[in-house]
């Protein structure tokens, strides 16, 4: 079939720009990691005025950003769903993104932390708000991971343990808050699937296939777990015995590691998963300082500030990053 010839006014006309998706569509809801990390340095910079001295106002505001950046983002999260319903069902649904719901309520978490110093009863309430949002979230994890069979292996990566990471973390409020009973069952059902979880993603790693470069920094999320059960089991016990010491070892040797490849870790492109750097540093330095006002040793205080400056290093990169990535437009699009 003939074609009509092309006429001057047809190239001269400009053709139809494309269609950009509507931003809000692609939030990542992997961002909810920012107030998990940024209320970490904050709980370490805390540590380091009741050790050090130094003034309170670091730890104070680290928190307070951490909580606005978690209202902010879940606004934005409401907006979505207003706007664009089916992007969060697609998140809560997909595997490997579902984890970070519990990223969520650990930023809530946070928000406790802040409060208790000052305002307990209202911490109390956030606190249980929390910890109730995320056994719902832990519950259907650990759901979908009996009736979902993983057989893409990226859908079984290391952010599968944040919601457990949770109910290993809410005990070292909640024992400060005096729920001393729901806080010892909170720990033996976080550290019971964690250590059921963590020989299934050693597995994965070690039989590959390799991670992509830009997921390889979750792998950092393993130092979270021990760090925070050795913190959740001093405060339910009140002292640093042998298993909470074994919790630390453990922690200590994975901070080891992760620090000889760390290089090969920053080589990763630029992506929301550089936030996995920051809780488990967070969480470690916090029991490093833990573990040092129960055994002091030489040289301990010089420790302490080289891994309070690694942790606050990390944070500040990554919130560089992020705003970088925000300025540029990388950072709300799709996967």
């Amino acid at each position: 079939m003939a074609t009509a010839p092309r006429t001057d006014r047809d190239e001269a006309e400009p053709k139809a720009a494309p269609v950009r998706p509507y931003r809000t569509a692609h939030l990542p809801f992997p961002l909810f990691s920012a107030p998990m990390g940024i209320g970490g340095l904050g709980l370490a910079w805390r540590e380091a005025t009741a050790y050090f001295g130094v003034p309170s106002f670091p730890g104070e505001a680290l928190l307070s950003v951490a909580a606005l950046v978690w209202a902010l983002l879940t606004l934005l999260h409401i907006w979505r769903e207003i706007r664009h319903p089916r992007a969060l069902f697609a998140d809560l649904s997909h595997p490997a993104r579902a984890a970070f719901a519990g990223a969520f309520t650990i930023g809530l978490m946070m928000i406790s932390a802040l409060l208790i110093p000052t305002q307990p009863a209202a911490a109390f309430w956030v606190w249980v708000v929390a910890v109730m949002l995320h056994l719902m979230v832990a519950l259907f994890t650990v759901r979908g991971l009996m009736l979902t069979p993983r057989n893409d292996p990226l859908s079984l990566m290391p952010p599968t343990l944040i919601p457990l990471v949770g109910m290993l973390l809410a005990p070292v409020f909640g024992v400060r808050l005096g729920v001393i009973m729901p806080s010892w069952l909170l720990f033996g059902v976080g550290l019971i699937f964690w250590l059921t979880m963590q020989p299934l993603l050693f597995q994965r790693i070690a039989a590959g296939p390799a991670f992509p470069d830009k997921l390889k920094p979750t792998l950092v999320i393993f130092l979270a777990p021990p760090s925070v059960a050795f913190l959740s089991l001093v405060a339910l016990q009140g002292k640093v015995d042998w298993p909470a010491l074994a919790l630390f070892g453990y922690a200590s040797f994975l901070a080891l590691v992760f620090l000889t490849i760390l290089p090969r870790f920053l080589k990763a492109p630029l992506a929301l998963s550089w936030w996995s750097y920051t809780f488990p540093a967070a969480a470690f330095t916090v029991a490093l300082f833990t573990l040092v006002r129960a055994y002091p040793f030489p040289y301990a205080d010089w420790l302490l500030w080289a891994q309070l400056s690694i942790a606050s290093l990390l944070v500040l990169v990554v919130v560089l990053a992020t705003l970088l990535g925000l300025a540029n437009g990388k950072l709300f699009v799709s996967d």
